[in-house]
């Protein structure tokens, strides 16, 4: 063995343990942890900003932080209708029961058995740092008996000590000057180390991403199974948090000429015009045939779950087109949306009732059909388009939406349009 690599080892250790012990200094005077009283789920995102604020930053502005009915527009949309007013205690399902949502939407609410989402920051803040943090163990999204096991249910949590992928042990005892390891570090918040199996793989997710039923049974999300089919061993962490650099901030200012390194906690998903369009692959060929333009389109899922996955109303559809040398549009495969007019150019998870007819996913009891495509699936659609002396370009979209036609227009007005705007997930072209 090279004999300086202990010597290295140890200098890098003293430094870690320093710079921890010097950030932590200031944010443990704001937390005041009391681990015989107090429960890590109060502790707010702000607080942990004093030492993680480039995360913090990312973080603020994900789906994560904006989970709740309070912050999300379609999800708060969908609550109100079903639930009742996120700002009421005591809100009940048709069944009595404890609103399922909430276990993923507002975890702390949830662990605490309350659903008036303003009563403290910690409820609004959605999945809050504390949320993940607090997981010591994955207890899987089924009991004994089958029954599912939603969000914060599928974790061993515990309300005295966070925990996280690093393997470092942290304590409440101020770390002497000059201190080197083995002393524990300095932390305002207890941590146990050695849970990167848990923090590093798909179990951190699953409890929220796996599966979701509606009161009938009737499946809605099923990202965990779609995975399992690939036989896929890349967890969500590798495309959902990579490892980036970015500025080092300080009071939400960059310092020059200073980065980190840090898991991603953006987090990004199908609300994310850039994750979106990493997820699928088109190609296009154009033929002359009997006075018309054969088009052959190839469109591949390059993700190891479905696409698009999750809420069963996210759809994309394909938009195929020839324009003339202006951009003037000249043809289109269809008129009102391809569900109606070009099923085939239709990717979406279709609910229905027991007569067969689509309903929406409350009043669902079964799956009429499911046209997303698989992962790592190719699918190839044929056109035949008029091929006119103006015909200059034919042009191929991929276009992404978070909710389906019919309920766009329920509530239109409701959230803000943006979120009723497709993303352009795919594209590709041909000039003639």
């Amino acid at each position: 063995m090279n004999p300086w690599i202990p010597l290295i080892r140890v200098f890098f250790a003293c430094m870690s343990l320093s710079l921890v012990a010097a950030a932590a200094v200031s944010a443990a005077e704001e937390i005041e942890f009391d681990a015989t009283k107090d429960s890590v789920h109060n502790v707010g995102a702000d607080k942990c900003k004093k030492c993680h604020e480039e995360i913090h930053r990312q973080w603020v502005g994900s789906m994560h932080a904006n989970s709740s009915a309070l912050k999300d527009p379609i999800h708060g949309a969908f609550y109100k209708n079903v639930m009742g007013d996120p700002t009421e205690e005591g809100l009940r399902d048709k069944k009595g029961k404890y609103p399922v949502c909430l276990k993923c939407h507002a975890p702390v609410a949830a662990v605490e058995g309350k659903t008036k989402l303003d009563a403290k920051d910690a409820y609004g803040e959605g999945v809050s740092c504390v949320t993940c943090h607090s997981f010591s163990d994955f207890k899987g999204t089924d009991k004994p008996d089958g029954k599912p096991l939603y969000g914060i249910d599928a974790y061993e949590v515990d309300s005295t000590s966070l925990y996280g992928p690093s393997g470092i042990s942290y304590t409440l005892e101020r770390t002497p000057e000059g201190a080197a390891w083995p002393t524990p570090v300095h932390h305002p918040v207890p941590i146990q180390g050695n849970k990167a199996e848990l923090f590093k793989s798909n179990d951190a997710c699953m409890g929220c991403h796996e599966k979701r039923s509606n009161f009938h049974g009737a499946p809605l999300c099923r990202t965990g199974d779609e995975y399992r089919t690939d036989d896929n061993f890349v967890a969500c962490q590798a495309c959902h948090m990579p490892v980036v650099t970015v500025p080092k901030l300080e009071d939400g200012k960059a310092v020059e000429g200073e980065f980190v390194t840090i898991a991603d906690h953006t987090m990004g998903g199908g609300h994310d015009q850039k994750m979106v369009a990493r997820g699928i692959t088109m190609d296009v060929d154009t033929k002359k045939r009997n006075g018309d333009l054969a088009v052959t389109i190839t469109v591949r899922n390059r993700l190891p779950h479905d696409f698009p996955t999750g809420a069963p109303f996210r759809n994309f559809y394909l938009k195929v087109a020839s324009y003339d040398k202006e951009g003037n549009e000249l043809w289109k495969n269809y008129k009102v949306h391809p569900i109606k007019d070009d099923p085939k150019a239709a990717f979406w998870y279709v609910l229905g009732d027991d007569s067969g007819k689509p309903v929406p996913p409350p009043k669902a009891t079964k799956v009429l059909a499911n046209t997303r495509l698989k992962p790592n699936e190719s699918r190839t659609l044929e056109y035949e388009i008029p091929d006119t002396p103006d015909t200059a370009i034919i042009r191929v979209e991929a276009l992404y939406d978070l909710l389906l036609p019919p309920i766009k227009a329920k509530v239109k007005g409701k959230i803000p349009d943006e979120l009723l705007m497709p993303k352009l997930a795919a594209s590709a072209e041909i000039r003639l």
